[in-house]
């Protein structure tokens, strides 16, 4: 007897420690499961779509900004001259001799005209050299001229300076060309 009491009371403790074994664990079926991987997706999903919403408008207003501001530097950089300019205007009120005055005038007019000239160099604009041989992409004949000294076709005089962004031309040069 004592062997099946032995017996009785070991299946009691395990049928015990079974059902607390299965209550703390509880399993869950297959459908529980998938449904709560479903719901982890969504929200990771919903962090993900919120988060790329976020940076998608930062960069549109950074866009926006960088478009806004783009010239900044290159104003910053005109300052200078037009501080010259207004050296050269207030230069005009010194009493001086006529020709002396009018020298001095002429020369601050082409240091301001070799900084201007530097600043829009420094930003990628460039004069079209006038040497250049014709080329109806950066030039216009506003006038054809007969010129022994010259062949046909060749640049003989510029009226109008043209200028180029890079590449790119901004003005063309207006010259007269020989025919």
């Amino acid at each position: 007897m004592s062997t099946q009491t032995n017996e009785e009371e070991i299946n009691e403790e395990h049928v015990v420690l079974t059902e607390d074994e299965e209550s703390i664990e509880e399993p869950k079926s297959e459908l529980e499961i998938a449904q709560v991987e479903l719901a982890s997706f969504k929200d990771k999903y919903a962090r993900v779509h919120a988060d790329f919403d976020n940076i998608k408008k930062r960069l549109e207003r950074e866009k926006y900004s960088a478009l806004e501001y783009a010239n900044e530097k290159f104003a910053k950089d005109l300052i200078p001259v037009v501080d010259s300019l207004s050296m050269a205007i207030g230069a005009t009120a010194i009493e001086a001799d006529a020709t002396v005055l009018l020298e001095k005038l002429k020369e601050g007019v082409e240091l301001t005209m070799k900084q201007l000239l530097g600043v829009l160099e420094k930003h990628g604009v460039t004069a079209v050299d006038e040497n250049e041989p014709f080329n109806p992409d950066i030039h216009n004949a506003v006038q054809k001229v007969d010129s022994d000294a010259h062949e046909s076709g060749e640049i003989v005089n510029t009226f109008q300076k043209g200028f180029r962004y890079k590449e790119r031309t901004l003005r063309d040069a207006m010259v007269v060309v020989a025919n």
